[in-house]
């Protein structure tokens, strides 16, 4: 990827890595464990962004 990035970029990318948490250790608890994982979680190496 350039070195330079356009801001739009820039932003797309920020935003995703800010969606990409974990699900709070609050959440979990308020739930009883029903909601344990992030459904829209990504891992960098098995699934690229389409930016």
């Amino acid at each position: 990827m350039a070195r330079n990035k356009p801001l739009a970029r820039k932003m797309r990318l920020n935003k995703a890595t800010n969606s990409n948490r974990r699900v709070p250790a609050w959440v979990i608890q308020r739930t009883n464990r029903k909601f344990m994982r992030h459904p829209k979680q990504r891992q960098w190496r098995k699934s690229r962004l389409k930016l």
